[in-house]
């Protein structure tokens, strides 16, 4: 039977660290007592999952400074033509864990065991809290097959804590109105998830989290307060930033900081374009075993035997239905 099956690809994995670069004292950056320490800088991994080339940064590592996240991807950018095959991740099985979805450009199309059947696009939030287990299928969107284009955004999981790892699963898609945006003459900010300088997304969390979509000017200093016993890591998509202690951070690099201070500095002598993201540590044990997300063996092994018996669903009725 499929559903017997886990998508290739779908394993959890490391990603690599590198030793983080030092910019010359013209840095636009400045000592405040309050800024956070680098922990580390982490290099993505390319990686096929199904059809779709991405850029993996973490995969259930480096959970003291990513949680209440467990796992980053960024699809794309990559160019379809009209009538194109789509790109897809056939069904499969997630639990325990929320994968949130972010679209820069293009389109997509999301199925799922528990009927939904959703076209996401341009500038839309989708979260698919898996619960106690779901499957769910992906591909290139509706839009993207009648008129061609680029295919781009970001696939994080969010991992739920041990409270809400057997709830119903459901699933959502959140337009732009619901968040909230910051315009400054030196930077513009999507509040998706969160809260930062006053501006407060509408879309409710289970848990503390945040997630900003942050484009910077040329010159451009912010200070972004955070509280200082959350993570915060910051991805860099398009152009380099410096951080703190004259740190380098460079296009799909991942800077990871420590905790107890209350201020993230950031410079980009160019144009750059960010997501930042973190949120209250769970500080809680963490099992993983591909897709499925838990705090211990004996619950993983539950997952397993609920996917195969066809609790979660049937993967060749939400990979062919209509």
């Amino acid at each position: 039977m499929e559903r017997r099956k886990f998508i290739k690809g779908s394993a959890i994995i490391g990603a690599t660290a590198v030793v983080p670069d030092l910019l010359k004292a013209s840095s636009g950056l400045f000592e405040s007592g309050n800024e956070r320490k680098v922990y580390k800088i982490l290099q993505t991994d390319k990686t096929m999952v199904g059809t779709l080339p991405v850029l993996r940064a973490f995969a259930g590592d480096h959970n003291d400074y990513v949680s209440p996240f467990v796992f980053f991807d960024e699809f794309g950018p990559v160019k379809v033509n009209a009538n194109d095959k789509p790109l897809r991740v056939e069904a499969h099985p997630h639990a325990g864990i929320i994968p949130i979805t972010y679209f820069l450009e293009g389109s997509g199309h999301h199925r799922d065991s528990l009927n939904y059947d959703f076209q996401i696009s341009k500038g839309d939030f989708m979260m698919f809290n898996s619960g106690r287990g779901a499957i769910h299928m992906e591909e290139t969107g509706q839009k993207l097959y009648d008129n061609g284009g680029i295919y781009h955004g970001f696939q994080i999981w969010l991992n739920s804590p041990a409270k809400y790892k057997f709830i119903d699963p459901t699933a959502n898609v959140y337009k732009s109105d619901v968040m909230d945006e910051i315009k400054e003459k030196d930077y513009s900010a999507r509040i998706v998830l969160g809260e930062m300088f006053k501006a407060k997304s509408k879309i409710e969390t289970l848990f503390p989290v945040f997630y900003f979509h942050i484009n910077m000017k040329a010159g451009c200093k912010l200070s972004i307060p955070v509280d200082e016993t959350h993570n915060a890591f910051v991805y860099v998509i398009k152009g380099n930033i410096e951080t703190t202690d004259v740190t380098a951070v460079q296009t799909n690099q991942v800077v990871l900081y420590e905790r107890g201070k209350n201020t993230i500095n950031l410079f980009s002598a160019g144009d750059a374009e960010i997501l930042m993201l973190g949120g209250k540590p769970h500080n809680e044990p963490v099992f993983a075993y591909g897709p499925f997300v838990m705090n211990s063996e004996e619950e993983i092994r539950k997952c397993y035997s609920d996917y195969r018996s066809g609790k979660m669903g049937n993967p060749e009725l939400v990979n062919n239905s209509k």
